[in-house]
């Protein structure tokens, strides 16, 4: 039996006709090479994660993780915080982005830290915590130079005068003061240290009210690379997915990617010379050709804009095989030549570590021009199951293809 979405498959049943593979040795790998960074510093680690895991499954990826090293964990939304309580998952928990209109007493009650970033927030979550009738873990947000969220600097003596009342009045206790850094896929641009400076202003602000504050800004990059920006806790996030925060490829980076995108084909067959292909016809067989039809497309995650070029290509039957003509809401063909070794259910790899030969997630961002964060989160989870192998009470790790 292999875990899928969350729930169990039973042998038999039918396989979905794709499926995004998520290899769960391979994040207590990264997680364990992530804390072990942050170890050798004094630091404790938080994996974050965030949009359903950064797409590879919330749930399965927390306990992956904290198995591997991790103590702490983080997440956008309350509702993120509250599914990996209702998971039965009772490790330290920051959420972090909300609306100071939230009812925050649940997150108080279910002991959710809560990040707040405006007089506002505050207010909101320290009424929650009146009628949740305990305390509230707060971490005190100051925009360092990113100006997105956070407390601007020239507030912040005010802002934390009032969770210090907070503090002597029982409603709150102030765990830790943070930041988001701008640039930590540089490690030596300049405002990496003015940014740990101000976070560090701020902290000693706390400090000088009687607040006793965990700093925390370094993402995967900084716990990478700037063991100085450490400090108490580190924030790892596309790291513990295996996808490298500082663009080195696949074997040259000690990270190993946990996702694998794959479909099985469901149509082969033999096209004449002359014939176009897909939508728009941006594609025409030079020669007779054997053509495979793979059920994933945009609806899935596939950009549509990925083989606008015509340079995509997939994994398939031992080899690298190019995309014709327009990625499908549903579908893409690849050409197989004069290959006859294809057949329907073969399995084609979109995406996955590279080992084999097969395209990388970060392919697919160099040929879009964007960042592999958004290739593994643009995996559409309906339409295409999670599959978790080598979870750490599997006894053989296989998966069911």
């Amino acid at each position: 039996m292999v875990e899928q979405s969350g729930t169990t498959v039973p042998a038999g049943a039918v396989s979905p006709l794709a499926e995004a593979v998520v290899d769960l040795s391979a994040i207590r790998h990264n997680v364990a090479l992530l804390s072990g960074a942050a170890a050798a510093s004094g630091a404790q680690t938080m994996a974050v994660v965030k949009a359903e895991g950064y797409g590879h499954g919330a749930v399965p990826v927390a306990r992956a993780a904290l198995a591997a090293g991790a103590s702490w964990l983080g997440v956008c939304t309350l509702d993120e915080a509250m599914e990996l309580r209702a998971a039965g998952i009772t490790a330290p928990l920051l959420s972090w982005l909300h609306l100071s209109g939230q009812d925050f007493a649940p997150a108080v009650a279910a002991d959710v830290d809560l990040s707040v970033a405006s007089p506002a927030h505050l207010a909101a979550v320290l009424d929650g915590a009146r009628r949740a009738g305990r305390p509230a873990r707060l971490h005190l947000k100051i925009d360092t130079g990113l100006s997105r969220n956070g407390v601007q600097p020239r507030e912040w003596p005010d802002f934390v005068d009032e969770a210090a009342k907070a503090v002597a009045d029982g409603l709150a206790e102030v765990v830790g003061v943070w930041s988001h850094l701008a640039h930590a896929d540089a490690p030596h641009h300049p405002t990496l240290d003015r940014q740990a400076a101000r976070l560090n202003a701020a902290w000693q602000v706390a400090r000088d009210r009687g607040l006793h504050p965990l700093r925390h800004l370094a993402n995967s990059a900084a716990t990478l690379t700037r063991p100085d920006l450490h400090f108490e806790l580190v924030r790892p996030g596309i790291a513990v997915y295996g996808l490298d925060p500082l663009d080195r490829p696949a074997a040259e980076s000690p990270l190993r990617p946990a996702m694998t995108l794959r479909a099985r084909v469901v149509l082969v067959k033999r096209v004449p010379a002359g014939e176009g292909v897909s939508y728009g016809h941006e594609w025409t067989t030079p020669a007779e050709t054997t053509l495979a039809v793979v059920p994933l497309g945009y609806a899935d995650g596939v950009p549509r804009r990925l083989n606008f070029r015509g340079r995509m290509r997939v994994w398939l039957a031992g080899k690298s095989r190019p995309v014709v003509g327009r990625v499908c809401m549903d579908q893409i063909v690849v050409d197989c030549g004069q290959d006859d070794g294809v057949r329907e259910g073969d399995v084609a790899v979109l995406f996955g570590s590279g080992e084999r030969g097969e395209p990388t997630a970060q392919d697919w961002a160099d040929e879009l021009g964007t960042i592999h964060y958004e290739v593994a989160t643009g995996v559409h989870g309906r339409r295409v199951p999670r599959t978790f192998v080598n979870g750490a009470d599997e006894a053989d790790g296989g998966a069911a293809w």
